[in-house]
């Protein structure tokens, strides 16, 4: 019978398949292998994973995805677009697209070039070299003795492919070889003398630099300016972007917001509770059981745990693949738990007080220092709030006389702002607190993204609050923000909240 694969049209029996695979047990593995990327990828998992391979439907899927892009830059077609692919973090997603993709082209076409980036040099580095072991092993070696990495071009960063073609010249029987290979460098870095077959970017961002505009800005740029310059075809190398949502306007968004006709968006949150409008094409909400997307490695505890860590920003962006800022009512003010008296001491494990201070007395802006204690219960207590509008003399008297009040056993921390002008009034403060546990920090990120982590914890029960005369306003606060009139008691609760769960957090970690 005539069978066409992805790739070759060739005439071949059933019965001569069979015959092959009981006599050749490795050519059966090998075609199987060429004919998906998932068997390959399940075959070599071994290779570059000290885990079992747990699979899940969506691995399959963006396979064939995979496969047919592969097939159109081998036959060397043009692309039908490039591809946008979100999924949560822990999803198989480096090892199958950075790893085991450009090794699984490779057997087919040791001629196709990839350039290959990540956030940190280091990363894309180290999926790289997965890639070069993975060719390198015995087992590779085993189905494709052919394939091999350039002995004098062998480098993480830059590495070349050779294959084997016997010939036959005269009576003597020579090799020759030619070349494919593996660009690898960091989003930003440099691509310049590089051209690629495939482009492929891993994770352009980590949390950390979604929170900053510098580093949202470098990162769209290099992916609109840098990166398509180097393709080999502009009409057939593809660009496969696969990441986790980590702000609104992080390369997938700002590349989705252009609404082009050429990009094909794959976007499977973790659970479809809260996000199934993410889901994209919206046909694969069928495959999600509960709700979810991997019962298995994701069921709802782990994804209530990752919202805890993570808050309701970072959960709604790296789960649900919606990056988008909660609106108002983010504190279910109903949950915070009034008391009339402080805990034993002995149930207090740590208390800080955080200081937001306004610039200027005239300006509206409140100065708000915020006293929270973390409990032996792993809750947390809010036991005084100071605010008030003073010139800066009458509010470092105050911020003074309240640490003294508190006691040298309650860590300062005092919010530092931005230019020079915050960071002397930070040092001011500083030396005005002198004798106590006093500390100045810049907090990174919007005042939202700040908040995030306290107000789960807050919607959770999780955070008491002791009646006192400042309460009332605290609440009205919490209930309209990030759409408060004021913002700095929250900001302040944030920052201490902040400072209180660093250990806690250290010990979930490890």
């Amino acid at each position: 019978m005539e069978r066409k694969n992805n790739y070759t049209r060739e005439t071949i029996s059933k019965q001569d398949i069979f015959r092959e695979i009981v006599l050749h047990p490795l050519l059966g593995q090998r075609e199987l292998n060429n004919r998906s990327l998932y068997e390959f990828l399940q075959y070599f998992f071994p290779i570059v994973s000290s885990h079992t391979f747990q699979p899940n439907w969506h691995i399959k899927f963006i396979c064939e995805e995979l496969e047919e892009i592969a097939r159109r830059v081998i036959n060397k077609e043009p692309k039908k677009h490039d591809m946008i692919i979100n999924v949560p973090p822990g999803s198989t997603k480096t090892i199958l697209v950075s790893i085991m993709f450009p090794a699984w082209v490779w057997t087919k076409a040791h001629w196709v070039r990839f350039i290959t980036a990540s956030y940190s040099n280091q990363l894309s580095l180290e999926s790289a070299d997965s890639c070069r072991d993975l060719i390198r092993s015995s087992k590779f070696k085993e189905l494709y003795p052919e394939i091999e990495i350039r002995e004098d071009k062998d480098t993480k960063s830059n590495f070349k492919i050779a294959k084997k073609i016997s010939a036959n010249v005269g009576r003597i029987q020579r090799y020759m070889t030619t070349y494919g290979g593996r660009y690898t460098t960091s989003v930003g870095g440099t691509l310049m003398g590089f051209h690629g077959d495939i482009l492929i970017v891993d994770d352009p961002l980590n949390p950390t630099q979604a929170a900053s505009d510098i580093e949202l800005n470098n990162a769209n740029r290099w992916m609109e300016q840098t990166l398509p310059t180097r393709k080999t075809n502009k009409d057939i190398t593809p660009t496969i972007l696969i990441q986790q949502r980590l702000h609104q306007n992080d390369p997938s968004g700002h590349l989705l917001a252009k609404q082009k006709e050429n990009i094909r968006h794959i976007c499977l949150p973790g659970e479809i509770r809260n996000f199934a409008k993410q889901v994209q094409p919206p046909e694969m909400i069928k495959f999600y059981i509960d709700g979810l997307f991997d019962p298995v490695r994701m069921p709802w505890k782990v994804l209530n745990d990752l919202e805890a860590d993570l808050g309701q920003y970072g959960y709604s962006g790296q789960i649900g693949q919606d990056p988008s800022p909660p609106g108002g009512g983010m504190f279910k003010v109903d949950r915070l738990i009034t008391v009339s008296t402080l805990p034993n001491p002995a149930q207090i494990l740590k208390t800080v007080r955080y200081w937001d201070k306004a610039g200027t007395h005239n300006a509206g802006a409140y100065t708000a220092g915020v006293k929270m204690s973390l409990l032996v219960s792993g809750k947390w207590i809010i036991e005084d709030i100071k605010r008030g509008r003073w010139g800066t003399e009458e509010r470092e008297k105050i911020i003074r006389s309240v640490a003294e009040v508190d006691g040298r056993n309650v860590q300062i921390w005092i919010e530092q702002e931005p230019g020079s002008g915050g960071k002397e009034s930070a040092e001011g403060t500083i030396r005005n607190l002198g004798g106590f546990s006093a500390y100045a920090e810049r907090p990174t990120g919007d005042k939202v993204f700040r908040a995030d982590p306290f107000s789960v914890q807050v919607n959770n029960g999780n955070v008491m609050m002791l009646i006192g005369n400042w309460h009332r306003e605290f609440i009205e606060e919490l209930r309209f923000f990030p759409y408060s009139t004021y913002k700095d008691q929250v900001d302040a609760a944030s920052g201490a909240f902040s400072h209180l769960t660093e250990k806690k957090l250290a010990q979930c970690l490890f």
